[in-house]
This record gives C-alpha cells, sequence and structure tokens, in this order.
C-alpha cells in the first residue's frame, strides 16, 4: 500500500466518522420539529436552518463530504468505500439500546464490511476514470431506483427505510459522479447531476428522519452508499480484483451487507404500516 492510498484511508474514516456522526445528530433533531413538507419547501429548510442542532449535525456532514473527495482524489473508490462503510458501526453505537434484530443485522453487515476489507489488502487496484456514458447510464438507473425505493417500496418497509435506501441510493450515484468528476476537464460537465444527487438525497433523508429511527434511514443510507459505489469501483473504474480467496471473500462480503440492510429495513411487528410513504409531501 502506497503512502498516498493509505492517507486516502485516513481520510475515509475521518469522513465516516464525521458523516454518521451528522446524520445522528439531524435524525435527533429532524425528529422533534413539526412535518417537513415538500410543498413548502422555504418554511421546511427555515425549520432546519433554525435549529441549533441539526445545523451542527449539517455542518458536520459537510466536512464528512469534504474529507470523502479529498480521498477519492488520492485513492481508488473501492478501497476509499471500504474504509468508510464501518460508519455502520459508529453510526449503532450513537444510537445504543438496538433491539435483538437491529444488534444482529449491524453485527452482519459489520462482518461484511471487515470481509470486504480483507478482500482488497495487498491487492493493487488501479482506478480509471471511467466510461462517461457508462457514469451518465449507472446515475439515470440510480434515480429511478430511488423514485422505486421511496415510493412502492417503501409501503412494505419499516418507517423511513424506504427514504433511507433512496438517499443511500442517490448518494452513491453522487458519489460516482464525484469520481468521474475529479478527473477533470470535461468531466467536471458530471458536477451539476452530482450535486442533484446529493441534494435529492437531503431531501429523502431528511423525510425518512420524521417517519423512523435512525438505524432504519441513516444506517440504509450508509451501507447502500458506501456498497453501491464499490461495485460501480468494479464496473465503472476498472478497479479489477483478483480471484481465489479474495473473490469470495468479496462475494460474501455483499451477501453480508445485503442480508443486514434488508434486516434493519423490516417492518417490526408492531409498527403501524404507514397511510403513505411520503405523506408529509402533501
Amino acid at each position: 500500500m502506497t503512502a498516498q492510498v493509505g492517507l486516502g484511508l485516513l481520510l475515509a474514516l475521518a469522513s465516516a466518522a464525521a458523516l454518521n456522526w451528522g446524520y445522528f445528530a439531524q435524525h435527533g433533531a429532524a425528529a422533534t420539529l413539526p412535518p417537513l413538507t415538500l410543498r413548502r419547501p422555504v418554511h421546511s429548510l427555515a425549520l432546519l436552518f433554525r435549529n441549533r442542532r441539526w445545523l451542527v449535525g449539517f455542518f458536520t456532514g459537510i466536512g464528512g463530504w469534504v474529507f470523502y473527495v479529498a480521498a477519492l482524489a488520492v485513492a481508488p473508490i473501492s478501497l476509499v468505500q471500504a474504509a468508510s462503510a464501518g460508519g455502520i458501526a459508529i453510526l449503532a453505537g450513537l444510537v445504543g439500546n438496538l433491539s435483538r434484530r437491529e444488534r444482529a443485522a449491524v453485527a452482519v453487515a459489520v462482518i461484511g464490511l471487515v470481509l470486504l476489507g480483507v478482500s482488497l489488502v495487498h491487492v493493487h487496484v488501479p482506478s480509471g476514470h471511467g466510461s462517461w456514458v457508462a457514469v451518465a447510464v449507472w446515475m439515470g438507473v440510480s434515480l429511478a431506483a430511488a423514485a422505486f425505493a421511496a415510493g412502492p417500496v417503501a409501503r412494505v418497509l419499516a418507517g423511513g427505510a424506504g427514504l433511507g435506501v433512496a438517499a443511500g441510493v442517490l448518494y452513491a450515484a453522487g458519489d460516482v459522479g464525484t469520481k468521474a468528476a475529479v478527473a477533470g476537464g470535461g468531466r467536471l460537465a458530471f458536477v451539476p447531476a452530482l450535486l442533484a444527487c446529493h441534494g435529492l438525497a437531503f431531501v429523502a433523508l431528511q423525510l425518512g428522519f420524521q417517519r423512523g429511527g435512525a438505524l432504519a434511514t441513516a444506517g440504509m443510507a450508509t451501507l447502500w452508499t458506501n456498497a453501491l459505489p464499490i461495485a460501480a469501483g468494479s464496473i465503472l473504474f476498472g478497479e479489477s480484483l483478483s480471484g481465489g480467496a479474495r473473490g469470495v471473500a468479496r462475494v460474501a462480503a455483499f451477501a453480508c451487507v445485503v442480508f443486514g440492510a434488508a434486516a434493519l429495513a423490516r417492518r417490526q411487528a408492531a409498527e403501524p404500516t404507514p397511510v403513505r410513504p411520503l405523506e408529509a409531501i402533501d
């Protein structure tokens, strides 16, 4: 591992800590506010920005994103995401008082992330800039998937989980766009698209905070924000890995992450079914 990649991993760890503490603070603040609505965006934003705790969480998260962009500039996206994926454990520690199912789900997800890290040890991972067409298609499909998660899928998941998935998919799309954009030149055309993805993810996450717990919203966002760009590293940016035991570890890692995410998103028996996933929009 070069010093440059090591710096990238340190920046990724700092990003994970800042982002997930920021999520936790924003969730605690948003849950106490009057219902946020897309029909009155200025009023809803004013509610958020007048809350001191939410502001602290928001700007801490912005700092985490700055660390993340800096990490992408010096290290492959798959390595950066593998390091920052540990944020789910940080979030679980902040939430505390988890149910048995939630503890098991977090444990399985963390095991998957550890396996993911093992699959990357001592492996040279060249990072390309990817085809701009492929990156654009990835981001477009991500937008469609996020809309599906926030709408029909949200009806059968725990409160806030569908919006958390949508936020994670959108943040991941923005991260893929960021990796493409840091190459500079004509790739800077991805900047408006990645900012739009992050903006939509922000909206989904804040709405989700008022409908579910931190793990069901920010936890799902964290898992998908990290898992999808790792896949994109291999599919879009040529960050291929060797086979053998490392390949098996990679497959097992993704299986654990998906299983953990599914367990976190499952509605508990005592949880009422929401009338509509996005009722606060009306």
